[in-house]
This record gives C-alpha cells, structure tokens and sequence, in this order.
C-alpha cells in the first residue's frame, strides 16, 4: 500500500510539474529585447549551476566512497540517490524560472491583466514547488522498496536490533534512509550557500553603485550588475530554497521512520506483545502520510490553476496553502482512523487513539502557518515594525540598522513560543514519534510552500525585465505589484523553513540520542545528556558559538565578492562614460562571472564546517560532546537565523514602503539611508538565515550516520 499510494503521489506531481512547463513555454517571450535579457539570465543562471554542480559531483563523490567503506555499501548508494534527487529538483526549478520571468512580464503587456500574470508567475513556480515535492518522494519510494521490502531489512532489523543500532552495515535500512537524507543535505548546503553568494553580492553591488552613487534605478539596463542580480534571484531563491526545503522534508520523513522503529521497541520490550504489523505500520506511516500532503497539495494548485479569474495576489496565494492545508487535515484523519488499530495505538501510549498522528500533524501545520504569519508581521510594511523600520530612516541610515537589528532581535520570542508549545503538545500526545510527525505535518504542503515562494523571484525578474526594456508604466505596475506580494511571501517562506529545521532537527537529535544508546527492544533506553556532565557542557558552548563563527564566514564571504562587484561596475562606468549616457551596452557578462567565481570560490568552507565539525568533536571527545554540541547549535542557529532574516526582510520592505511614496519616496535622504539598510540586510537575509537552517540538520544527520562509530572509536574513552 505505501509503495502503490507514493507512485500515485509521485505521477500526479511530476505530470502536474511537467503540465506548468509546458503551459509556461506556450506563452510569448515578447520583443527581441526581451528576449535578448531573458537570454542573457537564463544563460547566466545555467552556467552557474553547471560550474556548481561540478563541485557537487567531485565532493559527492569523495562522500560516496568515505561512506562505501565506513559505513555501508547500501548506505552510499542512499546518498547518491539523494544528492541526484536533489539536484535535479533544483535544476528543472532553476529552468522553469528562467523561462517563467519573460513570459510573465510579456503576459502583463498584452494582457495588462493582474491575475492573467499571477497565474503564468505561479505556474512558472509550482515547476519547482513539484519537482521538489515528487523527486524527494520518488527516491524515498525507491529507498523503501529495495532496502525496506525487497530485501526484507525491516525484519533484519527486528532481529539485530537487540545488539546495536546503525552499526556498521548492521540495519541497513536505517542507515540506507538516513544516507539518503545526507545526500540532499549537502546538495542544499552547496546550493543554499553558493546561490546565497551569488545573488547577495551583486545584489549589494548593484545598489551600492547604481542607487546610492549614481541614482539610476533598480534593474536600470544601464547598471552592469543589473543582470547578474537577476540570474542571482534565481540560484539563490529557487535553486536555494527548493533544496533547502526538500532536505528539511525529507529529514522530517527520515526522523519520523527512525523513531517509530524506536517506539515500538520502548513500548513493546522484547515479549513483542502487539505483533510485528504495529511496527510496519508506524514505520510506513510518515511515508504515506507525505504522499497524501503530496497529492492534496497537487489538487490544491490544479484548483488554482483551473480557476479563470484571481483578484488579489495575495490572497489568491494564500487561498491555495489554506486549501492544501484543509485537504491534508481531512484526508490524513480518514486514513489515520482506517490505518491504525486501537490496540495498537494504546500499547505504543498514543494517548488519543487512532487519531493520535493525525492531530500530531495537525500541530506541525498550524505550527507553519503561525511562524509564517508572525513572519509577516515582523517583515511587511503592512504593519509597524517595518514601517518604523523606515521611519527611522528620515533619521539616517544609523538609526535605520539600529531599528532594523531590535525589530529582528524582537521577533525571535514567538516563533520559539509557537515551536515549544507544539513539540510539547505532540510528545503529549505521540510522544517522540508525535513529535516527529509533526515535523512532517508543517513540511507536508512543502509542495504549494515551494510553489508560492519560487513565484517571488519569477515576479522580481518580471518586474527586472519590465524595467530593463522600458515598458509601459501600467506594464511596471503589475510587475510591482505582484514582486511586492512575492516579497511578503519570501519572508513567510523564509519563517516556515527555519520552523521546519528546527523541527526536523529536533526529531533527528532525538533518533541521535536512541542511536547512541546502543540499546535494544529489551530497553528501549535513550541517551541521557546531563548538563551537568562538562562534555556536555562544553560541547553545547562550541555548538552555540559555532553559528556566529559560521555566519561570519558567509558575511565575510558576500562583502568579499561584492566588493569585487563595485570595483568592476565602477570601472566600467568610468571607462565607458557613454553607459551611462544610455548609447553603450555595459559589460553584463564580466559581472556574472565575478559573483560565479566568488560564490564557487567561498562555498567549500562552510560546507565543510557543517561535516566535519560532528566528525571531529566526536572522534575526539565522544558522543556526550556532540551531543551537547546539536544541543548548543541548534539552539543558537534558530534563534540567529529568525533574528536575520526577518532584521533583512525589514530592511528590505521599509526601503520600498518609501518608495512607494512615503516619507519623502525616492531620490531623498530617507531613501538613501533605507538602501544602506538593505544592503546591510541582504546578506543576513538571503545568505546566512537560509543557510544556517541547513548547518543544524547536516549536523545532526552526519552525527546520526556515524555516531555507532564515534561512540566507541574516541581520544577521549582512551583515557
């Protein structure tokens, strides 16, 4: 049955994703000047991602092998089917965007109708959205059907394990499904961090000169970052953000299928009252359950799709997560009351019965739904944390970041308040394999979540190209419009990833803890970590100071590129005064180059910060070290990546609430300052937020992989 009901999910997604392809690539491209930019992005945008993804194939390589002989055989074959699933995700994404951003700015010109050119934008997402959602569950299914069925692994597991969990080719199912999450972690790393890179510093470049120096406008054709910036939305914010989420759905999967094996074993001790069946059941159950999201969240956009006339954007959008998350609550309690059996349920101490997963879930969703929405709050300038934001930029651009760091620093309480009160609830009621579905229930629409972010940068390059092309107006207005939406959206999305990490982060520490113990159904014991204990203690004190040393690294990282950016822009305004004057085409490709070469360049070592660092502590200190080390990282990496992103997405949005007209609009002192602002912002917000989602769940999946390992090969038990 989870085989058959994952293939159904599977077909309806990728047939969907491969529907909006096609539908996008019937439209128009416009005039040959449009075509001429969308051209020159879309090149941009693949040659970047064939560079990256030749590092991604030397480093997974290399990974291949370290896990073929450490590990296991069919845990490296996991990885590799994780990096692939990932990656291609990432690449039909990137080139369904690139292809989207013409077309819909060519739809607002002959159509000049605003849901006409939501409906192309978002289709040019939901590509994304998709292929995310279908490829994670595509590898999964195979992952399950040859190590889970096909090769009877969830009975070797049964049997071996009394004697150790996770060993070295001992159960490898498990090992298989977590080798699999590893392998599209370190896709979203590479890509999350490279795409950051990319995009933040000729971003920052672009602004730098062309705003604040020469007072020419964003995306002016005339700025020769202008183009690099545009290739940047795409590898940062579609290629970027659909790995990210794809690794923290596919963490969530894994987590929840480790600790149900984990349950059972706690609950039933070795007498195995209850039959074997509960353990197959609770161990398929997170699959299916994400195939049932998969395909409530496919009708959801079919809906929006079939759907002639949309009014406003925003609510339109928000229409299609509220109608996935209504179809994935009703669907997910009909099959939660005909899958399991009430005895069952009361000897694994779900306290609610059948309905026990199913309501876990339902706190994972409004969980999502919550940090996306206090994310709003905090970012829009729909409300007054932003709006004082800009503000305070009539005041200078000094005032500007002071208000902008408290309003970041602020909105960290309630994201954490919502997390806490929903693992809380969800232990209650599942216990840990409550909370792990309900890590899985916030990421179960991760389709549409996808979908409706990608749609932002496709807007952004819509309006660029508008721009760029001179186009009407009315044209501009539209593109605006829906950017503006596009902007709220990313900062939702932005929120929703980092509760996402942190819930999946949660339930991997968790499967860490059960994995270190080395115990077995007579058991059911877990790690205990004292604080007291000064392994501990000190390994949470690394993990809470390893964030900020990480996060330096990739600001040092953006300014370092982006200053190679303004130099270049500089010289080419300087050499060729006729740019500026309009009659001389700047050099657009010198620019894509830098911001390529110094994203490729800068990757590599905060990628192999997030390996090695568990590799190392525990070789060196033990499982109780890195055990307070997820401990203090994952607690601090929360809280800093909250604290940025929504710190940049006010920076952002206060500048363009005063461009629309408040507080003097542009060209003013307010305006000037609002831009330094976001330029402050656009490497926290881009750059080091995203990215430290991914650091504490690579962190915990490398610890989850080879703890068997450190636990018992150390410096630290020699003495």
């Amino acid at each position: 049955m989870v085989v058959l009901l994952s293939v159904i999910a599977v077909l309806f997604s990728l047939f969907l994703a491969l529907y909006c392809y096609k539908s996008v690539k019937k439209k128009s491209e416009g005039s040959d000047r449009m075509k001429e930019i969308a051209f020159i992005i879309r090149s941009g945008a693949s040659e970047f991602l064939k560079c990256e993804y030749k590092v991604l194939f030397v480093t997974s390589v290399a990974v291949f092998a370290v896990l073929a002989i450490f590990v296991s055989p069919s845990g490296a074959f996991c990885f590799l089917l994780g990096a692939f699933m990932s990656a291609l995700a990432g690449l039909v994404g990137m080139k369904s965007a690139t292809e989207a951003g013409v077309r819909v700015t060519e739809t607002a010109r002959e159509t000049r109708d605003t849901g006409e050119t939501l409906s192309v934008a978002l289709k040019g997402g939901a590509v994304m959205g998709l292929s995310v959602g279908g490829f994670a569950m595509l590898g999964i299914t195979v992952v399950y059907l040859v190590f889970g069925l096909a090769l009877g692994q969830l009975e070797a597991e049964r049997i071996a394990f009394h004697s150790n969990f996770l060993g070295i080719g001992d159960i490898p199912f498990t090992m298989s499904v977590s080798c699999y999450a590893l392998g599209c972690s370190l896709i979203a790393m590479i890509n999350r961090v490279g795409g950051g890179i990319y995009t933040k510093a000729a971003d920052m470049g672009a602004d730098l000169v062309g705003k604040s120096e020469q007072g020419i406008p964003e995306d002016d054709p005339r700025n020769p970052a202008s183009i690099a910036d545009n290739v940047g939305d795409n590898v940062g914010d579609v290629a970027g953000l659909g790995s990210d989420l794809l690794e923290s759905y596919v963490g969530a999967m894994i987590s929840s299928v480790v600790l149900a094996i984990y349950t059972y074993y706690s609950k039933t001790g070795s007498d195995d009252p209850i039959g074997y069946g509960a353990m197959q059941k609770i161990v398929a159950y997170p699959i299916m359950f994400a195939s049932i999201g998969l395909i409530a969240s496919s009708i959801a956009l079919t809906l929006f799709f079939i759907k002639k006339k949309h009014g406003n954007p925003k609510r339109s959008l928000n229409s299609v997560s509220y109608i996935a998350a209504f179809l994935i609550i009703l669907f997910n309690v009909f099959f939660s009351l005909m899958y399991f059996d009430r005895s069952e349920c009361a000897s694994l101490g779900f306290r609610l019965g059948r309905l026990s997963p199913a309501l876990s879930s339902v706190l994972g969703m409004v969980a999502g739904i919550l940090i996306g929405q206090i994310a709003e709050y905090y970012t829009s300038y729909d409300y007054s944390p932003t709006r004082r934001v800009a503000k305070a930029s009539c005041e200078g651009a000094a005032l500007t970041i002071t208000e902008g760091l408290g309003a970041g620093m602020s909105s960290t309480l309630l994201p954490l308040i919502v997390l806490a009160m929903a693992i809380m609830t969800a232990n209650a009621i599942s216990g840990l394999y409550g909370v792990g579905i309900a890590a899985l229930g916030m990421l179960s629409f991760v389709s549409v979540t996808v979908s409706v972010d990608t749609y932002g940068p496709i807007a952004d390059n819509a309006g660029g190209i508008a721009e760029m092309c001179a186009l009407d107006e009315d044209v501009r207005n539209i593109t605006d419009g829906l950017d503006a939406v596009g902007n709220t959206t990313a900062a939702i999305g932005k929120g929703f990833a980092i509760g996402s990490a942190a819930f999946a982060a949660l339930s991997l520490f968790a499967s860490y803890l059960y994995a270190e113990s080395g115990e077995g159904s007579s058991s059911g014991l877990m790690l205990v970590l004292n604080m007291l204990d000064p392994l501990v203690l000190a390994g949470a004190l690394v993990g809470g100071a390893l964030p900020y040393m990480f996060s330096g690294i990739l600001i040092s990282s953006v300014s370092k590129t982006a200053r190679l950016m303004v130099e270049e822009i500089r010289r080419q305004f300087s050499k060729e005064p006729g740019i500026l004057a309009g009659t001389v085409k700047p050099d657009y490709n010198r620019c894509i180059a830098i911001s390529s070469q110094g994203a490729l360049k800068e990757v590599r070592k905060p990628a192999f910060i997030a390996v090695a660092t568990p590799l190392i502590a525990g070789f060196l200190f033990g499982s109780s070290f890195v055990g307070g080390l997820l401990i203090g990282t994952t607690l601090s990496a929360i809280m800093l990546a909250i604290f940025t992103a929504n710190s940049g997405g006010a920076w952002d949005n206060g500048k363009k609430y005063i461009e629309k007209g408040n507080f003097g609009g542009k060209n003013t002192d307010a305006h000037n300052a609002s831009i330094i602002g976001d330029t402050v912002g656009d490497p926290l917000k881009d750059t080091v937020g995203p990215s430290l989602d991914i650091l504490i769940k690579i962190m915990s999946v490398v610890s989850l992989i080879t703890v068997s390992i450190f636990s018992k090969y150390n410096i630290a038990a020699l003495f």
